[in-house]
Formats: structure tokens, sequence, C-alpha cells
């Protein structure tokens, strides 16, 4: 699968990787992708993204609020800012997670017909999961999901991409 990756594509997921590493996640999930697409300059993806007002800021933001809300949810009331990093071996790079493997999964749905994944595909793929912490971030920027996902098939010019 990954040879049908294009280069911008796994540029964004080595970047994804280090958008986790930066919020000591021991795994790549489907935010780190989301975020690490908004900042790829000069694909389609970062472009629908922004074009939602959804730069690299805006759901950074997004993503502290959603975190905050969570543990409200769940009756703690600290501040996200003060939890402890989560422990794992700094060598290690971050395994890749379930919501990320499943928006890969999506991707390579959404490109069915393409000679290669692209980054569109693989926003594609992220905005594809109904529940989680992708849906509950961009709720909370006030971005219409199936819009989005509609914006993102347009840019592609296909029906699933």
């Amino acid at each position: 699968m990954i040879t049908r990756f294009t280069q911008h594509v796994r540029e964004i997921l080595t970047a994804a990787e280090v958008e986790a590493r930066a919020a000591d996640s021991p795994t790549v999930e489907a935010e780190h992708v989301l975020l690490a697409l908004s900042a790829r300059a000069g694909t389609d993806a970062q472009r629908v993204l922004a074009s939602a007002g959804l730069d690299h800021h805006a759901i950074r933001l997004a993503l502290r609020r959603e975190v905050h809300q969570s543990l409200s949810a769940a009756g703690i009331t600290i501040d996200p800012g003060q939890l402890p990093p989560a422990t794992f071996e700094p060598s290690r790079r971050p395994r890749l997670g379930a919501s990320a493997r499943t928006a890969l999964e999506r991707a390579v749905k959404a490109s069915a017909g393409a000679r290669q994944i692209q980054p569109c595909h693989l926003l594609a793929g992220v905005l594809g999961a109904h529940a989680g912490t992708v849906p509950r971030t961009l709720a909370l920027a006030r971005v219409d999901q199936g819009d989005l996902t509609e914006r993102v098939r347009s840019a592609t010019d296909g029906p699933t991409r």
C-alpha cells in the first residue's frame, strides 16, 4: 500500500508523526494526520481545509477545546495543559493508532481508480469518521463535516475521492 502514496502523502504521514510527538502521544492518530494535512501548503487538501477556516492554528485550538470538553464530560476539571505528559520511550517512533489506520484504509478506498493516493484521498479518509476526536473537533470549530467532505470530493473530481 505504501508504494501507492505520493511523495506529498508520505511527507504528510511523517509530519503526522511529528505532530504526535509534539502532543506527547505514543500513537499517530487521525487528528495528527489532520494537523499535518493542514500544514502541507500547496496541496488540494490544505486548500480545502483553509477554505473552511481550518488552518493549522485553528485545528490545534479546536483540538484543545475538544480535549477540555472531553475531560469535562468525564468529570475532570483540570486544564489540559496541566496534565502530565504521556510516558513512553522518547527514542521510539509513535506507532500508527487505530483512527489513523482506519483513515488510511478509507483513503485507499477513496482513491479507487486513481494511480496513487493523494492528500485529498487522505483527507477524505480522515473525514470519514462518524465518531471520535476529529468529528468532535470539527463540530467545535463549527465546520460541517458533510460539507467539508463534499468539498474534498469536488477537489478530486470524483464521487468518492
